[in-house]
């Protein structure tokens, strides 16, 4: 990946995780003051709080308002162009999905808001309801599959066959990207709850709110999964 397509949040990540493992730093022990922080990794404070954001997502480490950063866990995270067992190396990074899905999935869920059916939404609150069960029921790639279904159904709902057609010709790979943010089992009935969200928002035909749910959906999920993206900034 180039240096343009890394964000220098996603960078200051990476760079916080390799101070973390390679300095020793054990849970419990406090980080650098951020200021000291920001200066050591050549960042802005802006990126710097957001790299922690993440990291404190991801459970590496305990931001203390009034007392500093702390290291949680200081598990080995895997790099945002990589993810363990990933089969498809050799056409895109797990990283390229989740930022393809966060502007596709996102804008095809503003648009559904406005265009979707009785029936779709029907359709969409029992895949809801579905999916807890699977969940309950530690089915993980039974409830991968009715992620992919609820996501297929919200770009189909949107009535843009160009998008839909980019996750048809690429299922596969979307598949395997809504199967990565279940290898955290403990974590993984957060998907349901996000998707509760999408869909209450999709239910009062909030377009801005539809959008936004999915959006931060979709980087939830890469953080379960250990990569953590930065979004363009909206007006």
């Amino acid at each position: 990946m180039n240096s343009i397509s890394r964000a220098v949040p996603e960078v200051a990540l990476q760079a916080i995780r390799k101070l973390i493992t390679e300095q020793g730093f054990g849970a419990g022990d406090a980080l650098p003051s951020q200021r000291d922080l920001a200066v050591q990794l050549g960042v802005s404070r802006a990126s710097l709080r957001e790299a922690l954001s993440s990291l404190s997502a991801l459970g590496v480490i305990s931001i203390q308002p009034g007392k500093g950063v702390f290291v949680q866990s200081p598990v080995d995270l895997p790099r945002g162009d990589a993810a363990p067992g990933w089969p498809f190396a050799a056409q895109a990074s797990p990283l390229d999905i989740f930022q393809l899905r966060y502007a596709l999935e996102g804008f095809a869920a503003g648009l559904a808001a406005v265009t979707l059916s009785t029936e779709e939404l029907d359709a969409l609150e029992d895949n809801v309801a579905a999916m807890r069960n699977e969940l309950r029921a530690a089915d993980f790639d039974a409830a991968a599959r009715l992620d992919f279904e609820f996501h297929r159904r919200i770009l189909l709902a949107s009535g843009n066959q160009a998008m839909l057609s980019i996750l048809t010709a690429s299922a596969d790979i979307f598949l395997e990207s809504q199967k990565l943010p279940f290898i955290r089992a403990e974590r993984a009935m957060e998907t349901w709850q996000e998707h509760r969200k999408i869909l209450r928002a999709l239910a009062r035909r909030a377009s801005g709110a539809a959008q936004k749910a999915m959006q931060e959906h979709v980087r939830n999920a890469a953080l379960r999964t250990g990569i953590a993206f930065v979004a363009p900034a909206t007006p």
